[in-house]
């Protein structure tokens, strides 16, 4: 079988993503991340537009708070952060794994008409560059 060497994010993103709602508690969130696995999370609207991003980082501290006090985790929409480094499923998977180095995210959201469409990870980059490399 003959499979194809991928180029573009397109190739290597994961379509069907975990992603919240501004209005899912940090509990669920937490819930979610260690269920699929991830660092984070893109948080979206109604129109599945992308809002913003959270990750385990963001939340521990307000996990351990409900903890100590006895009392209700917030919302992802307190936490979340707005400014969200993000790609496009056109982008080389050269140029993003350049974008990639140093104390870059783990995760980006894949936007393409402002609506999230997948994300990728540094992973999947690395993976698709050996993959790449083998041919």
């Amino acid at each position: 079988m003959n499979k194809k060497i991928p180029d573009t994010v397109r190739d290597v993103m994961s379509r069907d993503c975990y992603r919240v709602t501004g209005l899912t508690s940090i509990t669920n969130l937490a819930q979610g991340l260690a269920l699929h696995r991830l660092p984070g999370a893109p948080v979206v609207d109604a129109s599945d537009r992308l809002i913003g991003f959270i990750s385990e980082q963001d939340v521990m501290g307000s996990v351990l708070d409900s903890i100590y006090n006895d009392h209700e985790a917030p919302l992802v929409r307190e936490l979340m952060r707005q400014d969200v480094l993000t790609t496009t499923p056109n982008k080389s998977i050269s140029d993003l794994a350049q974008e990639m180095l140093g104390a870059k995210p783990k995760i980006y959201p894949v936007v393409e008409q402002q609506r999230l469409v997948g994300i990728v990870t540094r992973r999947d980059i690395l993976m698709a560059l050996l993959t790449i490399r083998r041919h």
